[in-house]
């Protein structure tokens, strides 16, 4: 007999759910990185005008420690919270932000999507993809994931890799290689992670107040924490390639990059 959505874990209406851009000013190798301009806009308004685009996302915010950034969303004509200057992460400033849009908007999403304010080249589809995760009522966040193709990404540790089960629900994350395969001869196959979630808005409030685990701590990578707190995660395949500006140079490259992404 055929299994039905419910059984599968699949519900089947259509959650509320809004995006919220983490954007500080005091970038350690980027100061000020949200306002440099890219095409003549500043770099804050190219992800907030993709995210804006995304069919399954009913508002979008910019979370902010500083006022400039805060004063140049709302020239562009978008919507920004001023959030506290001692944010260890960007989660625990949406986090925060959630709080504040929902005592002064007339919003309560039951999806809130973490999308870093440094990814110019989002694709709003991107976004759905990640809210579409959530449909299944296993999963307490949501994430992407593209298959490595250039052999100098496997063992760069900046690359984060993700390993998944066949329901597409995380395993791991590593900065390593993960899996190590070792046979020879054999296809080897590399996910890299993109770093953009999807909180369940319970989940959300409550993995922000949580501590640092040890795997967290030893790889520096937030999501372990909530496979270590045994929250599920999961996972997408996606297509299409970002660019997170983390340099000057990274800017100049997603300048070459914007013509050719719609």
């Amino acid at each position: 007999m055929k299994k039905s959505t419910a059984e599968y874990g699949i519900i089947n209406k259509v959650m509320p759910a809004i995006v919220i851009i983490p954007a500080r000013y005091a970038s350690t190798r980027f100061p000020g990185k949200p306002l440099c301009p890219l095409k003549d806009k500043p770099l804050i308004q190219h992800v907030y005008e993709r995210a804006a685009k995304a069919k399954r996302a009913d508002a979008v915010f910019v979370a902010t420690d500083n006022r400039m950034i805060f004063n140049a969303v709302q020239g562009f004509g978008g919507r920004a919270v001023l959030t506290s200057e001692h944010h260890q992460s960007g989660t625990d400033r949406i986090a925060e932000a959630l709080t504040i849009i929902e005592e002064t908007e007339s919003l309560k999403p039951d999806v809130v999507v973490n999308l870093q304010g440094d990814e110019p080249l989002v694709r709003p589809d991107m976004i759905d993809d990640v809210i579409s995760l959530l449909d299944d009522n296993r999963a307490d966040m949501g994430t992407l994931v593209k298959r490595i193709t250039s052999p100098s990404e496997i063992d760069n540790p900046n690359v984060v890799k993700a390993l998944f089960g066949p329901e597409g629900f995380a395993l791991y994350f590593s900065r390593a290689a993960v899996p190590y395969y070792r046979d020879e001869g054999v296809l080897k196959i590399y996910y890299k992670h993109i770093g953009i979630y999807s909180y369940r808005r319970d989940v959300l409030l409550k993995f922000s107040k949580m501590e640092l685990t040890p795997l967290e701590k030893a790889e520096k990578l937030e999501q372990l924490r909530a496979l270590e707190n045994g929250f599920k995660i999961k996972i997408k395949e996606t297509e299409f390639e970002t660019i997170g500006v983390d340099t000057p140079e990274d800017l100049e490259r997603a300048e070459r990059c914007l013509s050719t992404y719609s």
